[in-house]
């Protein structure tokens, strides 16, 4: 799927629409994902301020759809884990740009190779309109080639336990 299509799905996709959330552009390569969020009566927490949960949706599955995009169909991805840390109140748009530098990429694609699982761990920070970060995000994913795809002894090793005879 291009782009530009994905781009506008996503702008359907009712927990984004109802939380505000607006992807605003994705290269044609999938390299980069500018993301942007409005502060609303739907996303506004008891203190006027973005809730916590609107600012981790707006962030949360942009780094996996950038490595399933880039590395292609015979690697498993995932989200494995994450972390935010909220540093001062937002209070007016806010913004997150995802980047995956080639060098990153070409770097995964080696670990990978041999089989294993690769863990790569991507921080991206949501800023304000003053450019002043209000969270940083370090998502941790999961990076391994499907087993069709790993050199034989890597998928040797992952095979369950057989019984001996």
């Amino acid at each position: 799927m291009k782009a530009s299509r994905l781009r506008w799905l996503f702008s359907l996709y009712f927990p984004f629409l109802g939380a505000g959330i607006r992807v605003d552009r994705i290269s044609p390569d999938f390299s980069e994902i500018d993301v942007s969020m409005k502060l609303t009566f739907w996303n506004k927490n008891y203190v006027g301020t973005h809730f916590g949960g609107s600012l981790y949706s707006m962030v949360d599955p942009f780094y996996m759809l950038i490595l399933m995009r880039r590395l292609g169909s015979h690697y498993i991805v995932w989200d494995q884990a994450a972390k935010i840390d909220f540093l001062r109140p937002g209070k007016s748009q806010v913004f997150a740009c995802f980047r995956l530098p080639d060098g990153l990429l070409e770097q995964i694609k080696t670990q990978a190779a041999t089989g294993g699982a690769v863990r790569p761990e991507l921080v991206v920070e949501v800023v304000d309109a003053d450019g002043q970060v209000i969270a940083r995000v370090n998502k941790t994913l999961y990076v391994r080639l499907k087993p069709e795809h790993r050199p034989p002894a890597a998928a040797e090793i992952s095979r369950p336990n057989q019984e001996l005879s």
